[in-house]
């Protein structure tokens, strides 16, 4: 798999983005997530780990993008396809930014007018301060800033052929890791011990980086699965669950294993493991262009609870690729239909035994013209058993 991408990936992500923008009558678009910004410029970094500065990415109603970013970005920005980059010595206590980001759009839009758009919808965010973003908006007043119609967010979760090639490229990391688990997975070894090992197996498997590890344990499964690992030792009879999301080349792939420590599960845990893989084979099975996001929901929770829609969790699944979740989720009310290329997790849940306990299994999937096909090697029936 090469690193990146070519620049006709990004023409082809700016002309579709530009297209949507004219009908909504958008002069720009802002720009200002770490995921946004790099879906349209290729910026890659983890330097998105401090708060100190704000980047700024303008995407104009015509032409190339344009970086308006901090002076330390500079370098980097200029090994991307953006040709136009704009930088201030970043932090500044008077003017981070907004003085040097109003003049460039004055410039973009021809004038102090005009239609920015930023998105502001579910799973999106401001990444600078609100105290400068009330400034930016004070010195235009002539000036509106509005939300984007969700045009980024449904740009960003159609998948183009290289952009699910990553995220398949990781899933298989992932599944190199996962088939290691016996080497991890031991009696008496702390939580503590088996996530930071499993994470040294996902770095040995080829992932960059391992933003994300959660799981659980116990003999009738587990009560949370985002908590902090523990010093508690894993013991004879657990079930241990772990989750990864690791990312390739600047990707995700997200799914879990669940499994059973020296000796099988309990038959009730071992039934209810059946049936979240029967939840997500129908699921996949079903799952096509054209068919709403509920529908996927409904038939897993048809398998697990009869449609009694009881999920605690919330949902069965979401959207994957530069992020751990992306949109959409897959909860009832979710009704847009599925579109070749979108990339998305089956992830339902069920409840062990009256005291709280519960398994979570996850896959990842891509919708092709035809159907769906299988992005991580999924999991049979019957658990496995580890140590």
């Amino acid at each position: 798999m090469s690193r990146g991408f070519p620049t006709a990936e990004y023409e082809a992500r700016l002309a579709t983005l530009q297209a949507q923008m004219a009908l909504q009558d958008l002069g720009a678009l802002l720009l200002t997530s770490e995921a946004d910004v790099r879906y349209v410029s290729g910026f890659l970094t983890r330097f998105w780990e401090s708060p100190s500065r704000p980047w700024f990415l303008i995407v104009p109603a015509a032409g190339r993008p344009v970086a308006v970013i901090p002076s330390i970005g500079a370098a980097l920005m200029a090994t991307t396809w953006v040709q136009d980059i704009r930088t201030w010595r970043a932090p500044d206590l008077t003017d981070d930014g907004v003085g040097l980001l109003n003049a460039t759009l004055d410039e973009l839009l021809g004038g102090q007018g005009g239609r920015v758009g930023l998105p502001a919808g579910q799973e999106s965010h401001l990444r600078m301060p609100l105290g400068d973003f009330w400034r930016l908006q004070a010195a235009r007043p002539s000036r509106s800033f509005v939300g984007d119609g969700n045009l980024v967010r449904r740009c960003r979760a159609v998948k183009s052929p290289a952009e699910i090639q990553k995220i398949e490229s990781a899933c298989q990391v992932a599944s190199r890791a996962f088939a290691r688990l016996e080497e991890v997975v031991q009696i008496g070894e702390p939580q503590t011990a088996v996530f930071r090992n499993f994470q040294r197996l996902c770095l040995e498997e080829g992932a960059d980086f391992v933003p994300y590890v959660a799981g659980g344990f116990g003999p009738m499964g587990y009560k949370d699965v985002i908590a902090s690992a523990t010093a508690t030792p894993i013991a004879a009879g657990d079930v241990v669950m772990l989750d990864t999301g690791l990312i390739v080349d600047g990707y995700f792939a997200d799914f879990d294993r669940n499994v059973a420590v020296r000796q099988p599960a309990a038959k009730c845990v071992q039934e209810v493991h059946a049936r979240l893989i029967e939840a997500t084979a129908v699921a996949f099975d079903m799952a096509k262009p054209g068919l709403p996001v509920s529908a996927l929901f409904e038939a897993m929770d048809q398998v697990i609870t009869g449609g009694d829609n009881s999920a605690d969790s919330g949902r069965f699944g979401h959207g994957l690729g530069m992020q751990l979740t992306e949109w959409p989720s897959i909860i009832p009310d979710e009704h847009t239909p599925l579109e070749p290329g979108m990339v998305l997790t089956l992830e339902p849940s069920m409840a062990t035994d009256q005291a709280g306990h519960i398994l979570v299994h996850e896959e990842n999937i891509v919708i092709t013209e035809t159907g769906a096909r299988a992005l991580s090697a999924f999991a049979g029936p019957v658990m496995n058993v580890v140590g």
